[in-house]
């Protein structure tokens, strides 16, 4: 094609100055170059038009101009659209501009449009595929998931998943694996949530043997388990994956860690904040809820917000229940105050155990005063229930005789048919 009839030439020589003089451009002098270099040279210049405006969007965005980033982010995913077919990159400079456009369209609630351009990624990713531009069937479609997991449509968003995972067979990740099985589980799908969670139960085991998996994360995969085959039923193995987590718990406890690992934490959060799904309202597209099973940095801005939002209101529910005398209630509203506050905590690291112990201790102190409250004392869900949410914490937090002690409480409750004698420590 001819570009040179409708083109300002001059605009052009000063655009190409602009970029090779000896001082580096700003993202607005970025962005009006490559706008005008993209019409001469759109093979060269349409991606780092993509990417400046990317850029320039959060930088606007940052001084409090919402409106202007969607303008510039709708014009990078436009600039992305406009690369050819059958340049090797465009499928992934237009995934990402398209990612990013989807983004600051939840961030502005416009999550009808933002799920249009989840679909279009998903679609761009898979033409991408077939054209050999990306190595994954499942290119793209990442967050179109987690928009369905969050609009309450749960069996297309697990197909999705589904699909992605098995396209990376024989390698087992971790979070393909539980984002999927969270999805199979919400569509009632059970057994095959299971056996998928199965698959990432035994990669951890096989790879804790040679040392390249935390044995913390096996014990949080098995406690999960435990809890998945307690909902469907199975009693038997979930006592078994309850003893195993006890046994790995041991080895904790006696010597740490066989190596040191980088923050791990997000593992743990992930898991602990799927666990209480059931307690959670259903999403919809006018009241979209998270999607447990995904890491909470993937979650749309505003499911995020809303999430996090609650902590003020159930902290105040715990405590006016609490003085009624409800316990019930109280510990069912502080079960959902410990996993907001423990996903808003989870980039502390190391210094996890300064907010979060006090309020896992108060909740089994909660707990044991709702155990000995009904009949028959000693019953003990909720207080296995919370005991186990804290010994995991515990875990997070490299106290690993103390999670090891809290959890042999929490067998013996679950599966052992002798109540274990009542310890003062809370």
């Amino acid at each position: 094609m001819n570009h040179s009839e409708n083109v300002d030439h001059d605009a052009v020589l000063q655009a190409r100055t602009m970029l090779l003089g000896s001082g580096r451009p700003s993202l607005s002098q970025q962005v009006q170059a490559y706008r005008v270099l993209a019409q001469v040279s759109p093979a060269a210049y349409l991606p780092k038009l993509a990417g400046a405006l990317v850029s320039y969007g959060y930088e606007v965005g940052d001084r409090g101009g919402l409106e202007m980033r969607l303008a510039l982010h709708a014009e990078a995913a436009d600039a992305g659209r406009r690369i050819d077919a059958g340049e090797p990159n465009r499928t992934e400079v237009l995934c990402h501009a398209l990612d990013v456009y989807q983004r600051t369209l939840l961030t502005a609630r416009r999550r009808a449009e933002a799920f249009a351009v989840g679909e279009e990624k998903a679609e761009a990713g898979r033409l991408g595929f077939e054209r050999g531009q990306v190595a994954s069937p499942g290119y793209g479609q990442g967050r179109l998931a987690q928009m369905l997991a969050e609009e309450g449509r749960h069996a297309e968003a697990a197909d999705v998943c589904g699909r992605y995972a098995r396209s990376r067979r024989p390698e087992v990740c971790f979070w393909t694996t539980v984002e999927w099985a969270a999805e199979l589980d919400a569509a009632g799908r059970h057994e095959e949530a299971l056996a998928a969670f199965t698959e990432l139960v035994d990669d951890t085991r096989s790879k804790v043997e040679v040392d390249t998996s935390p044995l913390a994360n096996l014990v949080w995969e098995l406690v999960h388990r435990s809890r998945m085959f307690d909902a469907a039923g199975h009693r038997r193995e979930a006592g078994a994956d309850r003893q195993e987590a006890l046994l790995v718990l041991a080895r904790l406890a006696e010597a740490g860690e066989p190596k040191v690992w980088s923050n791990i934490l997000t593992w743990w959060v992930t898991l602990f904040a799927l666990s209480g799904r059931a307690a959670e309202p259903v999403g919809s597209r006018d009241a979209p809820v998270p999607p447990f099973g995904a890491d909470y940095l993937h979650w749309s801005p505003d499911t995020r917000e809303t999430y996090f939002g609650d902590i003020p209101a159930l902290e105040a529910e715990v405590v006016e229940l609490t003085e009624a005398g409800r316990l019930a209630e109280a510990v069912a509203a502080h079960h959902r105050l410990a996993r907001r506050t423990a996903v808003s905590q989870e980039k502390r690291t190391y210094r996890i155990e300064d907010p979060l112990r006090p309020l896992f201790d108060e909740g089994v102190a909660l707990a044991r005063r709702l155990d000995t409250s009904v009949e028959p004392v000693g019953g003990g869900a909720e207080l296995a229930r919370t005991l186990t949410d804290r010994a995991m914490f515990l875990v997070a937090a490299k106290r690993y005789e103390e999670a090891h002690a809290d959890f042999v409480e929490v067998v013996a409750l679950l599966d052992g048919a002798i109540r274990p004698p009542i310890v003062t420590r809370t």
